[in-house]
């Protein structure tokens, strides 16, 4: 079975990643040390063409120094955002 995509959804990832990484002032290539992932992935990722395996998304929440629940909420916030921007509305 191949897995579901949803691009608002992995939009959402990416900026959530990428924007807990510049908070913390890491390059893509120590996330993916800390996550134990190439650095390439990370990438895609954060481009939104690669959908990560939960335990994938597990490991970035460690790396990027949040609890997997915390990293879940960011990532819902972006989906909101991004869904309503998605649906014609304007974002908050």
């Amino acid at each position: 079975m191949r897995p579901s995509t949803n691009p608002v959804l992995l939009r959402a990832l990416a900026a959530a990643l990428k924007e807990r990484r510049n908070e913390l002032g890491l390059t893509q290539e120590d996330v993916a040390g800390a996550a134990g992932i190439d650095r390439p992935y990370v990438t895609l990722i954060e481009a939104a063409r690669k959908q990560p395996t939960i335990s994938v998304l597990w490991r970035l929440a460690v790396a990027i120094d949040l609890a997997p629940q915390d990293f879940a909420e960011r990532i819902e916030r972006f989906n909101q955002q991004l869904q309503r921007v998605a649906d014609g509305a304007s974002p908050r």
